[in-house]
């Protein structure tokens, strides 16, 4: 079974669940349609991530913050990788009657009874951070993630002078992510012929699932002179199987959740990209809330990464991990400031422009 949180004014255990997203078509500052909510009500929000990753626990924590400075329950769960539990999920919040639904769907293709089913009911269903193969959504708040992927691709085009043997690790096949990071990726590739990709797979955005892949490439092809991947943790989990071969190669990632962007600083990384799912996640909610209460809001804005490297590094970490209470009783206001400008993903790193 899965679990469920609920956040209040004090973000307590609830013994429900509930998800799914997605439901705009047509003009991006569209008002929901559906039930409708009193002014003093809490509204009630179903999310249904694909797994507890790193990234998602940051985001979640980011959602509550969110949730209690503007009247929220928020009902989680976490399909495990799994299509068919997430569809579940969704069917009850559907059931459950909830204000909106959120949903960082497993796969792009997937969910399509759910989605139809939600716009029948009259809830306003988005995806975040993954997308969903449908023009049924109310909304989609989406990374860039061609960008990102050819951003990390160039820094390690610039490291290896653009020549050498990289691998790449990939999240779970199918999802947006995955397919949209690999885009990025091919097109910087297509630019260096000197640079040959030995192998690529998923780990499905899992530490340990990558260092048992980057060990079995070390060991059956010997010489990697770089490892591409896709998100940070996958990243960290290559590189603890390079320090047990004793070895050190150039690695990037993206994500820049809190043990990345210690490997950057520290140089095991040559950079990541910053997708502050605290950040994303929550302006995933905030658009939520305000299609719920049918007011104006942008349907499909975009988090645009912004490269992390040594040079800008320490902002990240503050933002991330030391000064993380402070970032996150800020984040209720920087996430309106952040749609009203349409930077979803500014907080003030060297290099952004709000």
């Amino acid at each position: 079974m899965s679990r469920f949180l609920k956040v209040t004014a004090g973000i307590t255990a609830a013994a429900a669940a509930l998800t799914l997203s997605a439901c705009g078509a047509g003009d991006s500052t569209a008002k929901a349609g559906g039930s409708s909510v009193k002014a003093d009500a809490p509204l009630r929000v179903g999310v249904s991530v694909y797994d507890q990753s790193s990234f998602i626990t940051a985001g979640q924590e980011g959602m509550k913050s969110y949730a209690k400075a503007n009247n929220i329950d928020l009902l989680w769960n976490s399909a495990n990788l799994d299509v068919s539990t997430q569809a579940n999920q969704i069917d009850q919040y559907i059931n459950a009657k909830v204000d909106a639904i959120i949903v960082v769907p497993v796969q792009a293709d997937s969910l399509q009874a759910q989605v139809a089913s939600a716009k029948a009911a009259g809830i306003p269903m988005l995806d975040v951070n993954a997308s969903l193969n449908s023009t049924d959504l109310a909304a989609s708040v989406q990374p860039d993630d061609v960008a990102a992927g050819a951003q990390e691709m160039q820094m390690m085009a610039d490291k290896l002078g653009g020549k050498g043997k990289i691998v790449v690790l990939q999240g779970p096949i199918g999802q947006s992510a995955q397919i949209n990071r690999q885009k990025g990726i091919d097109q910087i590739l297509a630019k260096y012929p000197g640079i040959k990709v030995l192998a690529k797979d998923t780990a499905n955005w899992k530490r340990d699932e990558a260092v048992n892949k980057m060990k079995n490439w070390l060991s059956g092809f010997g010489r990697i002179d770089g490892v591409v991947a896709q998100n940070d943790d996958m990243g960290l989990g290559a590189l603890q199987a390079l320090k047990e071969a004793g070895q050190r190669k150039p690695i990037v990632g993206i994500d820049g959740i809190e043990d990345g962007l210690n490997a950057v600083k520290s140089g095991d990384f040559i950079g990541t990209s910053l997708q502050n799912g605290t950040v994303e996640l929550s302006t995933g909610l905030a658009v939520a809330a305000a299609l719920a209460k049918k007011e104006q809001v942008n349907t499909k804005p975009v988090y645009t990464m912004p490269a992390i490297t040594k040079a800008n590094v320490d902002v990240a970490i503050q933002h991330v991990v030391t000064d993380r209470q402070k970032f996150l009783a800020d984040l209720p206001e920087l996430i309106s400031k952040n749609l009203k400008t349409g930077n979803i993903a500014y907080e003030g790193i060297s290099g952004q422009q709000q």
